[in-house]
Formats: C-alpha cells, structure tokens, sequence
C-alpha cells in the first residue's frame, strides 16, 4: 500500500459511496486507475467491504460508552460468549494489560446503561470493570455523523 492508496482509503472513510470519478478528480488520476487501486485493495484484502451507517444508530443509541473488564480464571470464552448475547455491546475486544477485555456499549438512556453494566458484572467470570462514558466522537473510521 502507497500513499496513494492510503488517501484513497481515507477518502472513503469520509464517504464510502463517493464515486469513482469523484476519486479520480481528487486525486489527481483516472478512473480506470482508480478502479485498479480499489480492486486491488479488496483482492488483498485491505479493503473488506462497504457498509451503511444508519443516522438511527446514533440516535437510538445516544448513551454510549467503553467498559473494561477483568476475567477471573480462564472464563475468558464464556464471559465472550455471555456478552455476545447482550444486544446493547457492539463490540468486544480482547487487550493486555490490567484490562482483558473492552466492549463497546450503546443504550437509549442512563438508566438502560445503567442496568446493563450491572448485568455485565453479574456474568460469572467478571471480576472487575470500569467504564467510561462516550461524550463526544470528534473522529471516527466508522462514518462521521
């Protein structure tokens, strides 16, 4: 990957239905270029795919926030899979460090996130959390809303 494929890439994170003559222009090349560029990056493997953001996840889930969490034992797979099950963690990370653990949470209200970190402390296999609320995204990968 040049840097070349790097600004294309960043001109997608801004509008991944930008189209391909609008890159070109942008960059300063052709469309035929252009459209090697993004084949290329999708046969390697850097590119996996396109994906819709909808404006109702941000608003439905306005209250969000990063939990870390600490495993006892080796209940690591089951505290994944228990969380998997909880329609309110959009991710789940695994780390190092003090923390195994980082999801992702997103609910309508204090109250709802509120009940779900008390659920994620009472999986077995949960032996601390701390979570820090999400106040503003002034940058994301994902899609800028």
């Amino acid at each position: 990957m040049d840097e070349t494929d790097r600004k294309l890439i960043t001109l997608l994170r801004h509008d991944g239905r930008r189209s391909i003559s609008d890159l070109a222009a942008d960059l300063g090349l052709t469309r035929a270029t252009v459209r090697a560029r993004l084949e290329k990056l999708e046969k390697a493997g850097e590119i996996l795919g396109f994906t819709v953001i909808l404006r109702s996840d941000a608003i439905d889930l306005p209250v969000r926030g990063i939990t870390m969490i600490e495993i006892s034992g080796q209940a690591a797979d089951a505290v994944i899979a228990a969380l998997s099950g909880f329609s309110e963690v959009s991710s789940v990370h695994t780390t190092n460090g003090k923390w195994d653990l980082v999801a992702e949470l997103g609910t309508s209200d204090l109250i709802a996130f509120d009940q779900v970190l008390r659920r994620i402390r009472m999986i077995p296999g949960v032996a601390n959390s701390e979570t820090s609320l999400l106040l503003a995204t002034p940058r994301s990968v994902k899609a800028r809303l």
